[in-house]
């Protein structure tokens, strides 16, 4: 059990040994795709971009550090937004700020359609 100090859950939460080389920090994985058992069975993990254990483990600490359930980190800065936008319904407001990254702009006019919202740029 870890203890409820912020400064000991940000060092430990996410942070178990690596079940494979007994390693105390969270290991980088760098690969792209996981072996599966066999087709549609994993071992939790099949494409980086959908989930890695490095990922999960800062989702973990991040959840901890904030009080929250569960923490959700994105592989890229779209996968965020689209993520975020796609949680509205019809009246929602969102300010973002005017040097806010364009892409953002396509995706918040797909996504109000998508879900009634209204996006003004």
């Amino acid at each position: 059990m870890v203890p409820d100090h912020f400064e000991t859950r940000a060092i430990h939460v996410g942070q178990e040994a690596d079940s494979a080389t007994g390693a105390v920090s969270v290991p980088i994985y760098e690969t792209a795709t996981y072996a599966q058992l066999k087709v549609g069975v994993t071992k939790g993990y099949d494409y980086s971009r959908t989930a890695n254990p490095t990922r999960a483990a800062l989702e973990q600490c991040l959840a901890s550090l904030e009080g929250g359930r569960y923490g959700l980190a994105f592989a890229s800065g779209m996968g965020a937004i689209t993520t975020v936008m796609l949680l509205l319904k019809s009246g929602d407001h969102v300010v973002v700020c005017n040097d806010a990254y364009g892409g953002r702009i396509g995706c918040s006019a797909a996504c109000s359609r998508i879900s009634g919202s209204r996006s003004r740029s």
